[in-house]
């Protein structure tokens, strides 16, 4: 492993365990729910929704957002299995409070289709909502890292992915990407 690599994942592990020290019985809580908001039958039920529901968007910021979600979530799933990144190992007297979906890490798919998804939504909405809706994928996302299942980094990394994808599905679609 590059000698950056080894410095970026000992900074990763560091930031990882201050996040676990901040565990609470009420921020736990939060975090389940924040994390299964997530989850892909969640975002499946979502993303439908955006295709069948006479929401009142602009044309093409439903199919945006839906296949953004989609093409993110493939694309997570891909670097998970040729990045291989380990799941982390939590500090002797802490435990993951949640199951993993499978062995790897990097990046969060949950981070970044949330993200994916709530991108061409926000932007499309009233500010009070858009920001709503960012906060609440920002939370799924870190709910991964408080949970024990992803390191920062693999949550980050997913974000990064989720505007990556969300510029490029607008942008095939004719609806414009995120600004930029």
């Amino acid at each position: 492993m590059n000698g950056w690599m080894m410095r970026a994942g000992a900074v990763d592990t560091r930031i990882h365990q201050l996040l676990l020290r901040t565990r609470r019985p009420y921020l736990t809580r939060a975090m389940f729910t924040a994390t299964r908001l997530g989850d892909p039958p969640s975002l499946l039920l979502v993303g439908v929704l955006l295709l069948l529901a006479p929401l009142p968007l602009p044309v093409g910021v439903a199919a945006h957002g839906a296949l953004g979600g989609l093409a993110t979530f493939v694309v997570s799933q891909v670097l998970k299995r040729v990045i291989s990144r380990p799941r982390p190992e939590l500090p002797v007297g802490l435990k993951r409070l949640i199951h993993p979906p499978d062995q790897f890490s990097f990046p969060s798919g949950h981070a970044a289709v949330s993200l994916a998804m709530a991108l061409p939504l926000a932007l499309a909405l009233p500010m009070g909502w858009g920001v709503a809706l960012v906060t609440i994928a920002s939370v799924v996302g870190i709910s991964r890292a408080y949970l024990g299942v992803h390191y920062p980094g693999d949550v980050v990394a997913g974000w990064l992915l989720a505007l990556a994808a969300s510029h490029l599905v607008g942008g095939i679609l004719g609806v414009g990407g995120i600004p930029g």
